[in-house]
C-alpha cells in the first residue's frame, strides 16, 4: 500500500501532522509513505524513520504560465509514479487538492475544515475530534484509514552533528555549558500574535534573576528588529541566536531549554512537540485548537471579547496580546518551574 501525505506549510502546521507517519507506520508497517512539502518545511521530515520519500512541491515555480507548463509535467509523472492508493490532504486548500487528484489515488481523504473547495476533490473526514486539537483532527484522518492511534508520537530526527552545532551557537552567544535557560520564541507571521516587547523584556530581565537565561529565537529581518527593541528596553539584554540555527538545532536548543514562552507560532509548537514544557500566548487563534499540544494548561489566553477572531491584523487596532500581564506569565511560569 502506497500512501501520499500532503501537508505543504506552514512549519507548525507541518509539525502538527507529524504524528500521522507514525500512526500510519505503527499500524501498516509495510506501507510505503510519501510526503508533500514545501522547502521550507521539508527539514522537519529529513530521516524521519516513518517517511520513505519527501516529494518537494516547489510553490514558486508554478505561479506563472510558463513556470506552470515547465514544471506540472514532471510533477504529474512523479505523482504517477507513487502508485498511490491513498492521498490524504492534511492542507485542505486548493493546491493540496490539485496535488491530492493528480496523484491518481482512488481514495482521497481530507480533514473536516477543507477550504477552496478541496472538500469536492478528497471526502473531509468529521471524525470524534473535529472540535479538538487541530493535531487530533489530523489523527481523525489517519483513524479513517484504519490507523491505530495508541500514542501520538512527533518523529524528529535530530543529528549528532545538528546537536553539537546548536550547542556551539549557544555557548557563543552567551550561554554556559550546564546553565538553565529558557527560549523567548519572539516573532510570528501574524503581528497581531506576538506579545509586546516591552513585556519581553520585562520576562528577560525576571528570568535572569531566578538564575535562568533568556535566549531570543526567530528568523528572519522583522523578528531581528523585534529582539534588538526587547535587548534596548531590558536591564540585562537576552541572549539571542535569531537567524543562527537551522529547523533542527534550533530543535536541539529547545530540548534542552528549561521552559519556552511565544505566541501562536511554528517554533513554539516544536517546542511542545518535543514535550518541553510550553507557555504559549494566544489572542487571534484558540488554545482549544492550535494550543501546545499534551499542555492545554499552559495557554493563556486573551480576556478580550473579540478574541479568536482568526484574522491575521487586528481591524481594531488593538495590540492583542498586550492585555496579557507580565504576572500572569510569571505564575504559569512559577508553577511549572517550581520556583
Amino acid at each position: 500500500m502506497n500512501i501520499l501525505i500532503v501537508k505543504l506549510s506552514a512549519i507548525g502546521d507541518v509539525i502538527h501532522a507529524l504524528p500521522v507517519s507514525y500512526a500510519i507506520k505503527e499500524t501498516f508497517p509495510k506501507a510505503r509513505v510519501t510526503w508533500a512539502v514545501e522547502p521550507p518545511a521539508r527539514e522537519l521530515l529529513v530521516d524521519n524513520p516513518y517517511i520513505d520519500e519527501i516529494l518537494l512541491f516547489e510553490k514558486k515555480k508554478f505561479k506563472s504560465f510558463g513556470g506552470f507548463r515547465k514544471h506540472f509535467g514532471p510533477l504529474r509523472t512523479k505523482l504517477k509514479e507513487g502508485n498511490f492508493g491513498i492521498a490524504l490532504d492534511l492542507q485542505g486548500l486548493g493546491k493540496s487538492a490539485a496535488i491530492a487528484y493528480f496523484s491518481g489515488a482512488p481514495r482521497r481523504l481530507g480533514t473536516c475544515d477543507m477550504r477552496e473547495m478541496s472538500g469536492k476533490i478528497s471526502t473531509p473526514v468529521r471524525g470524534p475530534h473535529a472540535n479538538g486539537h487541530i493535531v487530533e483532527r489530523y489523527l481523525d484522518v489517519a483513524r479513517a484509514i484504519g490507523c491505530r492511534v495508541n500514542k501520538v508520537e512527533f518523529p524528529l530526527v535530530v543529528s549528532e552533528q545538528d546537536a553539537q552545532i546548536a550547542w556551539a551557537v549557544l555557548t557563543e552567544a552567551g550561554v554556559p555549558e550546564g546553565a538553565d535557560y529558557a527560549v523567548l520564541a519572539v516573532g510570528a507571521n501574524w503581528p497581531n500574535k506576538r506579545w509586546p516587547t516591552g513585556s519581553y523584556a520585562m520576562l528577560a530581565d525576571w528570568l535572569y534573576n531566578q538564575k535562568i537565561i533568556p535566549v531570543l529565537i526567530g528568523g528572519g529581518v522583522v523578528d531581528e528588529g523585534i529582539a534588538a527593541e526587547i535587548k534596548e528596553k531590558a536591564v540585562i539584554p537576552p541572549v539571542e541566536i535569531i537567524g543562527k540555527t537551522t529547523l533542527k538545532q534550533l530543535a536541539a536548543v529547545l530540548r534542552g531549554a528549561k521552559l519556552t514562552v511565544g505566541g501562536d507560532t511554528g517554533p513554539v509548537h516544536l517546542s511542545a512537540g518535543l514535550s518541553v514544557p510550553t507557555v504559549m500566548l494566544m489572542g487571534p487563534t484558540d488554545a482549544n485548537r492550535n494550543g501546545p499540544y499534551g499542555q492545554p494548561q499552559n495557554a493563556i489566553e486573551v480576556e478580550r471579547p473579540c478574541r479568536w477572531c482568526w484574522k491575521r491584523a487586528c481591524p481594531k487596532g488593538i495590540d492583542c496580546l498586550a492585555s496579557i500581564d507580565l504576572e500572569t506569565v510569571k505564575e504559569k511560569i512559577r508553577a511549572l518551574m517550581q520556583i
